[in-house]
């Protein structure tokens, strides 16, 4: 076999939030630390780009209370936040008519909101009995796991109103259907946020602020403390690995280390090839851990023009393909950006002049024709990535936490995982990486 190109105690594969963050922190205990990423940039399924000039996130986004890891690794770099716009009233598309609420919920009808009020208080309950470290502990795990979303509110005989609304916070969380994600997963994965209005909510919640610089100036100024220890474009495709070690081998040479950390997404552990394999139970899990699908679509106007209007730029839509929007414009004063978050099924096939008229519409139809003029306009669709293809993160099917749950971050050998998946806290968010990332080095530290 021919002489490693590099050599390290640890090697750390992917650079998104949850490696930078497992590489910084193995780094500052003393130990010598390679990172290899397949894509030309850091930041994993976080992304800036600009339209009109303006930074915006085209992956992970916001941040919020109790998402202390993201918060302190930020501000350790140097990066601060600022709170995302949320002044004036918001807006719902619903059932063919547009109208205004306040707060988390849109007040559709009396009979709407007490059935809603009633499944709410029914997925609070059990998701309160649901270990965050061993879900599949819990004492209904094997009903739960072997229902979807959508089934049990079937169970629960959930109203019209309560199934679409969740449907709409299923498909911007999981990037899925309420019937393609285990009843199991989505209670755990809410208690994870501390609950649906921490998890949904602008003030006081997960969207509370965000980086004006972008996500993207996080992971750039992590990546810079690494310098030539970081390597881009050096996709792996085979690792070795053996009692004392592994060795990692990519289309720019093989790295010899004692361990290695993982920081991928499940569903993409299965492009690199293990040897000896992996046990059964990791290979099985791959394929039962599956990405979402989730688009975004920005749009840059003169001026943020629905805020003269009264209204706060967050709304929500029945109809597609966009179905949330927040108001991510610089502050002060503007100009005016719109944020849509896209239903990737009937909006990722389609050619680009298709995509921005359909996401145009469904601005015009909530704020009105000055929405159909933007001074810019761009998307991004996850699903069509070359690495790590989908997101935001796992919509993990009925079946998968009972049966291979306690594979998901378990080690083999000298192998460690890591990934906002394999979190306790905020799974599936930027602080859930970067919680991941320093839990895989801190079980790596003890081993060294």
């Amino acid at each position: 076999m021919a002489d490693p190109t590099w050599t390290a105690d640890v090697v750390v594969v992917g650079a998104g939030f949850a490696g930078l963050a497992a590489a910084r922190e193995l780094t500052r205990l003393g130990h010598d630390v390679l990172v290899l990423e397949g894509r030309d940039r850091v930041g994993g399924r976080s992304y800036t780009s600009h339209v009109a000039g303006i930074p915006v996130d085209m992956g992970g986004t916001f941040v919020g209370p109790t998402q202390d890891a993201v918060l302190k690794f930020a501000h350790d770099l140097g990066v601060s936040t600022e709170p995302t716009y949320h002044d004036g009233a918001n807006l719902i598309r619903w059932r063919g008519a547009v109208r205004s609420y306040s707060g988390t919920i849109p007040r559709l009808s009396l009979g709407g909101l007490i059935d809603l009020a009633r499944v709410r208080w029914q997925f609070a309950r059990i998701a309160k009995t649901i270990s965050l470290s061993e879900p599949w502990t819990a004492r209904r795990a094997a009903r739960l796991d072997g229902q979807s979303l959508g089934a049990w509110l079937r169970s629960v005989h959930a109203g019209s109103t309560a199934r679409d609304l969740l449907a709409i916070m299923t498909r911007v969380t999981w990037g899925c259907e309420p019937d393609d994600v285990s009843m199991l997963h989505a209670a755990r994965y809410v208690r994870a946020a501390g609950g649906l209005d921490r998890m949904l909510d602008v003030e006081n919640g997960a969207q509370q602020d965000r980086f004006p610089s972008g996500t993207q100036h996080v992971a750039d100024t992590a990546a810079a403390e690494l310098g030539s220890r970081l390597v881009l474009q050096a996709p792996v495709k085979h690792i070795d690995h053996r009692h004392d070690g592994v060795r990692v081998t990519t289309e720019k040479g093989c790295a010899d280390a004692r361990f290695a950390v993982l920081a991928i997404p499940p569903e993409h552990r299965g492009s690199i090839e293990f040897a000896p394999p992996l046990p059964v139970e990791h290979q099985e899990l791959v394929a039962h851990w599956p990405q979402g699908r989730l688009s975004k679509a920005y749009a840059a106007y003169a001026t943020p023009f629905w805020r003269e209007h009264g209204y706060s730029g967050e709304a929500l839509s029945d109809e597609g393909p966009v179905f949330i929007t927040f108001d991510v414009s610089p502050q002060p004063d503007g100009p005016g950006v719109l944020l849509g978050f896209v239903d990737a099924r009937t909006f990722d096939g389609l050619p680009a002049d298709q995509r921005k008229q359909r996401a145009l519409e469904c601005f015009a139809s909530l704020f009105g024709d000055e929405a159909r003029t933007p001074l810019d306009y761009i998307d991004q669709r996850w699903g069509a990535e070359q690495f790590a293809a989908g997101g935001p993160t796992a919509a993990v099917p009925p079946g998968s936490w009972t049966r291979y749950g306690p594979w998901l971050r378990r080690p083999v050998g000298p192998i460690h995982w890591a990934g906002t998946e394999t979190a306790d806290e905020w799974t599936g968010f930027l602080d859930g990486a970067v919680r991941s990332g320093q839990r895989a080095a801190a079980e790596v530290h003890a081993r060294l």
